[in-house]
């Protein structure tokens, strides 16, 4: 008559034992890769810049006296027709803020421009303190 158990060297084995996957040291791997990427990630201080939409004006005249800053397609500036960096933007703005501080910015991006040199400009020219900046489409 055969045994019902399983063979008496099979039993006493510990090789052909299965062992039991515990859970402890998955949740440990999982915490220590939240852990990880929690730091790794970044965490940026998103600024905006609050643009209003333009007041209709009754004689059509709003861009007169206006500073006008024009972008290349490879991110150079001209400021009024002058070639300048983004770094001496602040400073040819800011004198003629403290004598009117209510200049109005134009800014005209050529068709090819990519999106950083602008928003760059834009950081600058707030950082200055200007509050009236306008777009206008390059037409290029």
């Amino acid at each position: 008559m055969p045994a019902s158990g399983p063979h008496p060297a099979l039993a006493s084995d510990p090789a052909r034992r299965r062992s039991l996957v515990g859970l402890t040291p998955l949740i440990d791997v999982v915490f220590i890769l939240l852990v990880f990427f929690m730091l790794a990630s970044s965490f940026a201080d998103w600024r905006t810049i609050r643009l209003k939409p333009p007041v209709p004006t009754a004689g059509g005249g709003g861009l007169a006296g206006a500073m006008l800053i024009e972008v290349d397609a490879d991110g150079g500036l001209r400021l009024s027709g002058v070639p300048t960096t983004l770094e001496e933007i602040g400073a040819r703005i800011e004198p003629l803020l403290g004598r009117r501080p209510d200049l109005r910015v134009v800014v005209k991006p050529a068709a090819d421009t990519p999106l950083q040199p602008v928003v760059s400009l834009l950081d600058r020219l707030n950082a200055a303190g200007v509050t009236d900046m306008t777009f206008i489409h390059g037409g290029d």
